[in-house]
């Protein structure tokens, strides 16, 4: 099946389901459920516009612009009896790409109980955004840097030296090492928010819910996940979510897998090694409401450790750290501003010109608006700075942006 002709088919989709049970000429707002309440389908669809961005600040691995992005969803949810659920997504971006963005089976073995195992492509475990990176479910257009800015970093693409690495910095958009795969192809950020892993995931929360804790072992690692391994062994993530009060929401993360796929720690270090080099990251996040206020701070830090064959070797871990200060204020029914202050900053390494950070540092400020037409289409608008300590491109870059979101 053609990739374009299968996209079209999934808008079709979309828009029938949109169509049929419309009614006072308004969109529909609800899920559609049929066979009994067993299936439910549900959907969304945004559509961003923004100026090039001329220094690839924006860009995802799926080599799209976060601002401007086609995204179309359509998911469904099987029930089997009261135990068991089968759930899926298909997704497609701008055209280019139909792909199960989710695909996993829920199994819960009491009902009055919440606790459940999935097992598949299953959702994200390691941190806050991730959960949330639904269009309507960012009060922003563009995405935090963690979890879409492109580090220099491959796993199938190795540098062979510190001064090999540092070259690259700020190049994570297109790019290659002297080690492995030579095709020019994108980096990886600190935390995927495009892809998710393949795995078997628990989850158990108080039954009061001040407290809930997921656990998982996926394929692959926070920055790569993955269909199917190919790195030599298993990520271990864990996230701990407490509500001490009302509005409150305190999240600690946890992930380390191995990162270097199988073929390039080979051509690096032998065989024997696959497995050994590994990302690691960390994560703390606070979200707290109250009336028309809503403020969240998510920190993360992330530590690869890659094999290096020539000198000057590095100082591993490489470390990236990212921390974000997001803000919403309601200034009446349907209508809100927002504005998110967020920086990337990453360690030093030794290089034959100095110490020199082995990535360019981002400082990122966006802030916008969001108008609900309706309960489920709203519109945003947007101002994006961004600012890049080092690269071939452009240091900055203003971007302007609107996104128009609907779901059922």
């Amino acid at each position: 099946m053609q990739v374009r002709s299968a996209a079209a088919r999934l808008v079709w989709l979309v828009m029938v389901m949109c169509a049929a049970p419309a009614r006072a000429q308004t969109l529909p707002d609800e899920p559609i459920t049929f066979a009994d309440g067993r299936v439910t389908l549900a959907g969304d669809v945004s559509a961003g516009f923004s100026n090039t961005d001329r220094g690839f600040f924006n860009y995802t691995d799926y080599d799209h612009s976060a601002l401007r992005l086609l995204r179309l969803d359509l998911s469904a949810a099987v029930t089997a009896g009261s135990h068991v659920s089968l759930l899926g997504e298909l997704r497609s971006e701008n055209f280019d790409t139909l792909q199960p963005y989710a695909a996993y089976v829920r199994f819960r073995p009491w009902t009055a109980h919440e606790f459940d195992i999935q097992a598949g492509v299953v959702p994200p475990t390691f941190g806050a955004f991730a959960r949330r990176t639904y269009a309507w479910d960012n009060p922003l257009i563009g995405y935090p840097l963690a979890y879409q800015y492109l580090t220099s970093l491959r796993p199938d693409s190795l540098p062979a030296s510190a001064d090999d690495l540092v070259r690259r910095k700020g190049v994570g958009w297109r790019d290659r090492f002297a080690i492995g795969d030579q095709t020019p192809e994108p980096g990886v950020p600190l935390v995927n928010a495009f892809r998710w892993d393949t795995g078997v995931q628990v989850h158990v929360a108080s039954q009061d819910h001040l407290i809930a804790a997921t656990a998982a072992v996926t394929a692959g690692t926070l920055s790569n996940p993955l269909y199917l391994a190919n790195n030599g062994g298993r990520q271990i993530a864990g996230r701990v979510e407490a509500h001490p009060v009302i509005g409150l929401i305190v999240g600690v993360s946890a992930g380390r897998g191995p990162f270097v796929s199988s073929s390039a720690a080979r051509a690096a270090a032998g065989d024997g090694h696959q497995g050994e080099f590994t990302q690691t990251g960390y994560g703390l996040d606070v979200e707290y409401s109250r009336g028309h206020y809503l403020a969240r701070v998510e920190s993360i830090v992330s530590d690869w450790r890659l094999p290096i064959v020539r000198e000057p070797t590095l100082r591993l871990p490489l470390r990236a750290v990212s921390t974000l200060v997001e803000g919403r204020y309601k200034i009446a029914p349907g209508l809100y501003v927002a504005a998110r202050v967020d920086h990337l900053g990453f360690s030093e390494v030794d290089t034959s010109a100095g110490l020199q950070s082995w990535d360019a540092p981002v400082t990122r400020v966006e802030a916008g608006t969001g108008i609900s037409i309706q309960r489920n289409l709203l519109l945003k608008f947007a101002y994006q700075y961004n600012r890049r300590e080092g690269g071939p491109l452009v240091p900055t870059g203003r971007q302007t942006a609107a996104q128009l979101v609907y779901w059922f």
